[in-house]
């Protein structure tokens, strides 16, 4: 479907049945609503005008519009990609274990695959399904006579999912391998789209998916998911359905499902397939109907307990074999949410620098915190002193030198540069790691430098960010997305804080582009690399960022971690960037960010899903 453009008159943000009726009726929206309409059928077919105009309806009367939004493609589409195919595309075997399905399910599964633009498919159907209910192997005995993509096999034993996938994995030929449940269905386009990303030299793919009930009628939820983020993957299995791979990948990563994981059997597979992957794609399209109903995943992980305790183990043994130290755990009230608790290689010094101007009250309840939450003992702290005015400030820079080891003050000399007194700072630092911090930031969680060193002590981790909230406990960060509002925006903000966030995003760590610079830690030697912050674009605004997309631009991945909490008193000592001079820099920076990164800004944030809107920080649908 074509982007979802403005209707005339904005007919979509009408505010009711009545509104909307007297704009539709006037002659100039008419006009323009004719000429749009001869463009869209022009370009996409009359199937595809009618979905627009159904869209924008729904939209206008706050209906459900979900049939319109989850990427089915037009007939005009379809016939498109049958016609054009994809030259090196593979055969890809779409693997399904049966166990006592109901005959609609079953009928409405084999009648995707039948449907699919590409035609090079085999479906493989491994029925354990016990002696009261033979319908399954009825249907898909009379599936398998009719086309010869469709293979069958009754087993004599129902062995469990992952005993029973691998069954119809020893059946499968194709060059490439899709797992499906027995009660889901693909779209039409599917397995087109895996052709041709696996043409393009993928060798694991996955896609965007929607939760439908089991009547298919009524939307349960989203899944709109980021491009790869293996930190993200190993605190949820957010990459699901629709996944396929190679079978190549997948006899290197130690064939099928493992029975030892039941439960969470394809969190583990995914686990190993991406450890082997050379290129792992995201489709950025709903590809893939997952069907919520009793007793099903979808609806809730907590219906099968043990798949928690699978989880666990599945991460567990994925640490051990890449050489990550740690131990893994559930996160209560959030089933399929997992905490890695990492181990701290060595004993590094961390440097914590934070720029101070006056607002001793601020200061004071900042450096009370960080020391008693650290959960470290090896920092030092650093206050860079500028342009204090109030000579209770100096007093107590006195008192904190006394009370707090190893703190001291430093003078910055100028005009307030964020990124200068930074850089002025690390001279007196000392540590492997330096921590830039708000001295309007308030430390909540214990061992809170323990829980950003565990990132930042990785080789291949850049800037680690910390999860913020506002005193009125609301999300202030929870990660930094590119293009938001034209530059970028915070992820979730003003979320309630006890809020897991869209696909437990706030609840477990996640890579991202950025994070903020309020509390962001990074290794002084990248740091230095980089220059430190930007003094002469990026006085106060965008330095932060401007950071984390030099080190990501490198290869380097930021890291959000939702188990370092703090409050931000945003902006309480320096003001505000919406008025006078304040307003005029900001433009400034603004405008000098756009000019370094635009063509970034255009292309997209990986970590951000396309379906999302990039007009406000809400974590919003388009």
């Amino acid at each position: 479907m074509p982007d979802k453009e403005p209707l005339p008159a904005d007919v979509a943000r009408a505010d009711s049945p009545a509104a909307m009726a007297r704009r539709l009726a006037s002659p100039a929206h008419i006009a323009q609503l004719c000429g749009w309409c001869a463009r869209v059928a022009r370009e996409e077919g009359a199937q595809a005008l009618w979905r627009e105009i159904d869209f924008r309806l729904r939209l206008a009367l706050h209906k459900d519009t979900w049939r319109y939004r989850a990427d089915l493609p037009t007939r005009r589409q379809l016939r498109r990609q049958k016609a054009a195919g994809v030259p090196g595309g593979p055969t890809i075997s779409v693997c399904v274990p049966l166990y006592n399905t109901p005959e609609k399910f079953l009928r409405q599964l084999i009648r995707s695959l039948r449907r699919q633009s590409w035609p090079h498919w085999q479906l493989v159907l491994a029925d354990a399904s016990d002696a009261d209910h033979p319908v399954p192997g009825r249907i898909a005995r009379k599936a398998a006579a009719r086309d010869s993509r469709i293979l069958y096999t009754k087993l004599e034993e129902n062995g469990g999912i992952s005993v029973n996938t691998r069954a119809a994995l020893a059946l499968a030929t194709g060059d490439w391998v899709c797992l499906a449940d027995h009660d889901d269905l693909l779209y039409p386009n599917a397995l087109y789209e895996v052709a041709r990303r696996a043409a393009d030299g993928a060798d694991l793919v996955y896609s965007d998916e929607i939760v439908l009930s089991a009547d298919l009628r009524h939307l349960v939820d989203y899944h709109f998911k980021p491009d790869f983020a293996p930190d993200y993957l190993r605190g949820c299995n957010y990459i699901t359905h629709l996944a396929a791979f190679s079978r190549r990948l997948l006899d290197a990563a130690g064939g099928g499902p493992d029975p030892a994981y039941d439960g969470a059997q394809d969190y583990d597979l995914l686990l190993r397939l991406t450890e082997r992957a050379k290129k792992v794609t995201h489709i950025p399209q709903a590809l893939y109907i997952w069907r919520s109903h009793a007793g099903s995943t979808a609806q809730s992980i907590e219906a099968k307990p043990y798949a928690l305790a699978a989880g666990c183990r599945a991460i567990q043994a994925h640490l051990d074999r890449v050489g990550l130290a740690g131990t893994v755990q559930s996160i209560p009230g959030c089933p399929g949410a997992y905490e890695v608790d990492y181990a701290l290689i060595g004993h590094p010094l961390i440097s914590v620098l934070i720029p101070s101007k006056d607002h001793v009250e601020d200061l004071s309840r900042c450096l009370t915190a960080l020391y008693d939450k650290a959960g470290y003992d090896n920092f030092e702290v650093i206050v860079i002193e500028n342009n204090s005015t109030d000579p209770a400030t100096f007093a107590f820079y006195e008192e904190a030198e006394a009370r707090w080891p190893r703190l001291q003050v430093v003078t910055y000399q100028g005009p307030f540069n964020f990124s200068a007194i930074n850089n002025f700072g690390r001279r007196f630092a000392h540590g492997e790691h330096l921590l830039l911090l708000n001295n309007d930031l308030e430390p909540l969680t214990d061992r809170f430098l323990d829980r950003m060193l565990q990132f930042s002590q990785r080789p291949d981790v850049g800037c680690v960010g910390a999860k913020l909230f506002y005193p009125d406990d609301t999300i202030q960060h929870g990660g930094v997305f590119l293009g938001i509002g034209g530059t970028a925006g915070h992820s979730h903000k003003s979320h309630p804080r006890a809020s897991a966030g869209d696909l437990y995003r706030l609840a477990v760590p996640q890579n991202l582009m950025a994070v903020t610079g309020a509390c962001l830690m990074v290794k002084a030697s990248l740091y230095d690399a980089c220059g430190g912050l930007d003094e002469n674009r990026f006085a106060v605004a965008y330095n932060d960022i401007d950071l984390c997309l030099k080190l990501w631009q490198q290869g380097y991945t930021n890291v959000f971690t939702p188990f370092a909490q703090g409050y931000h008193y945003e902006s309480k000592s320096r003001g505000l960037d919406t008025t006078g001079e304040n307003a005029r820099r900001y433009e400034k920076e603004k405008a000098a960010f756009i000019e370094a990164y635009g063509a970034l800004i255009q292309k997209g944030d990986p970590y951000y899903n396309p379906h999302f809107n990039l007009l406000f920080e809400n974590y919003g649908l388009k």
